[in-house]
């Protein structure tokens, strides 16, 4: 059986933009339906993954996917025709009657929730796809079936939190034998991803993209100060659930849309808004702080009472909310359950994942087998590199390498040199953290690193950390970890032993945390080796991962988006695949030292 998730709506923010003019374009991402993504299998395994921001260079955007879908089906060497059926990660049907009181909330309904509504982006996009295998998922049940059938666990409880789905923000499954049986569900009125969100628009960031920067910004604050506030706005009940009395504030329209009067009562009683372009103070940090704090309460609360209840020692765990890496840090430490597993694409391009294997599965056709590092994207082919090469010809120099081995060693040089690196190989990850195949690659031990690349080349806000990767054997030396433990994904944070903070600074965080990954030779390999070799120059094997992208912009795809953005950032070498590119300086070739030390030119070829 051939299956293709997908997830998005189109028309979701032309909708608003429509019924809702002149509002500021961050409030635009109050809204439904971003980050579209489509995922297809085939006889119940994944075989390709991507969001569609990678291929549109729109970020976050929830255009149909119809680039993704070209996409997979040429990964799979299938055709359209081939699909079994197309199903999309969310289904408004059962709640039409919401919709149906006001004119303007049937208007959305009807043009961009409604089962109709999707058929028509299948038909204008897939011409000649039959209707009758389309078909839809609830949000919540196509994020938990992506935990669970990613997981490789039988039985498990499955917890789902994010912003909202059709009308609910968190859900509790028990999944075993193959189903999930939904246990509890919180209304989307009571949502802490909403919340914090909402608190991230009134702090001057985007809603619905920039709660990693509040994740980011709360270790530098106190959050004493407004502990109080948000103890008393998000009421952690004895059943489990939560309550936010805040967001019940909302009456009309408008203000439901918006979060008017619950934006209105922040600026009353907690701080005065903050402009994008104002400086951060301590007040804004401090919010961000407990903010942060009471997540990582209401989290373990709820899946603790549920962990309890069913007696579950593992938990999975989907949803927009489980990006939250502080969260989910402090959730694994809790002890409440022998193992978490955090799907890596927790968030809604996931769910297109979720909703193709949720239907696998009720055919019979899934393996659920752990995922690995999710390299689930297109790979270019050396032709396809010589040609971007040649694009750029005259701005750079090149140099190539007979193997893998040889380019790690010249890698590892730079980077213990002190140089920032741009690391290009192989297939593109699924989900929003570059993990070792489109990444920005420095040394960690270099204290002027952080800040010089979030200016130079992240072109970001100088308080955003950066993540270590470092190989599986060597995590527990470096980190206060047991041996062994994996976090591929660079989902989960750690702290770093105190005796090696100030020895790898462009990576710790000023609360002594960092965003692990770790990397075995098993499940990505290349990456691996190029850490052994950084590891024979420097002492240890690891390095400071980054984004291939900059601010404002989705991680690179093709081998052209990686020379013009390393073109245009302080990234100093870009290694694709086993070709090392430099730019031309002054018209000369720029002098590199060799993978035996000798001093070669960067126009050097084969």
């Amino acid at each position: 059986m051939i299956v293709l998730g997908i997830s998005g709506f189109e028309k979701s923010i032309p909708f608003k933009k429509a019924h809702w003019p002149n509002l500021d374009d961050r409030e635009y991402r109050i809204s439904q339906g971003h980050d579209s993504a489509a995922a297809l299998f085939i006889d119940g395994e994944l075989i390709a993954a991507a969001a569609e921001e990678r291929f549109s260079r729109q970020k976050h955007t929830g255009d149909f996917p119809v680039n993704t879908i070209s996409y997979c089906l040429a990964e799979g060497g299938v055709t359209l025709g081939d699909v079994d059926e197309i199903v999309h990660s969310f289904d408004f049907a059962p709640h039409r009657a919401v919709y149906s009181f006001d004119p303007v909330t049937a208007a959305l309904y009807r043009d961009v929730y409604s089962r109709e509504a999707v058929l028509a982006q299948v038909t204008r996009y897939l011409d000649g796809y039959p209707r009758d295998r389309v078909g839809y998922v609830d949000h919540h049940l196509a994020h938990a079936a992506s935990a669970y059938f990613c997981s490789g666990w039988d039985d498990c409880l499955v917890v789902v939190v994010d912003g909202m789905g059709e009308v609910q923000s968190a859900s509790v499954y028990h999944a075993h034998d193959g189903k999930l049986e939904k246990l509890r569900e919180v209304s989307a009125r009571d949502s802490i991803g909403i919340l914090y969100s909402v608190v991230t628009l009134h702090l001057g960031f985007d809603f619905n993209a920039d709660e990693y920067k509040i994740m980011g910004l709360a270790p530098y604050g106190n959050p004493a100060r407004f502990r109080p506030f948000f103890e008393q706005t998000v009421e952690l009940r004895e059943d489990g659930t939560i309550r936010i009395p805040l967001l019940r504030l909302n009456r009309t329209r408008d203000e439901c849309e918006n979060y008017l009067a619950t934006r209105r009562y922040l600026a009353e009683h907690l701080v005065k808004p903050r402009n994008p372009n104002e400086q951060i103070t301590d007040e804004h940090r401090d919010v961000a702080a407990a903010l942060q704090e009471r997540l990582d309460r209401a989290m373990q609360h709820f899946c603790k009472h549920f962990g309890k209840s069913t007696g579950l020692g593992r938990l999975a765990v989907a949803g927009g909310v489980a990006l939250n890496c502080t969260a989910n840090g402090k959730l694994l430490r809790s002890g409440t359950f022998d193992e978490v597993f955090v799907q890596p694409a927790a968030g809604d391009d996931g769910s297109a994942l979720g909703a193709a294997a949720f239907r696998a599965a009720q055919s019979g056709r899934i393996r659920n087998v752990r995922i690995p590092v999710p390299f689930y994207g297109p790979a270019y082919s050396l032709s396809q590199i010589e040609e971007a090469l040649k694009e750029f010809h005259d701005r750079i120099e090149v140099r190539s390498f007979q193997n893998l081995l040889e380019t790690c060693t010249q890698a590892a040089q730079l980077i213990a040199d002190g140089r920032v690196v741009g690391w290009y190989r192989g297939r593109m990850e699924f989900g929003p953290r570059a993990l070792g195949h489109r990444s920005i690659l420095a040394d960690p031990g270099h204290a002027e690193m952080r800040d010089r690349i979030n200016a130079m080349v992240k072109m970001r806000e100088a308080f955003r950390p950066f993540a270590p990767a470092v190989t599986l054997r060597e995590v527990s030396k470096w980190f206060d970890v047991s041996a062994g433990a994996e976090f591929p994904y660079m989902i989960t944070t750690v702290d770093v032993r105190r005796e090696h903070r100030n020895r790898l600074p462009a990576v710790t965080h000023v609360d002594g945390s960092a965003r692990v990954q770790t990397v075995s030779a098993s499940d990505n390999r290349e990456f691996h080796a190029l850490l052994e070799a950084v590891g024979k120059t420097t002492g240890r094997e690891m390095v400071l991962n980054t984004s291939f992208n900059v601010k404002g912009q989705p991680i690179v795809n093709t081998p052209r988006e990686a020379i013009e953005t390393f073109l245009n950032t302080g990234i100093e070498f870009l290694f694709l695949e086993d070709t090392l590119v430099a730019r031309r300086d002054g018209g000369h070739a720029t002098v590199l030292r060799g993978s035996a030390g000798c001093t070669v030119s960067a126009g050097a070829s084969k």
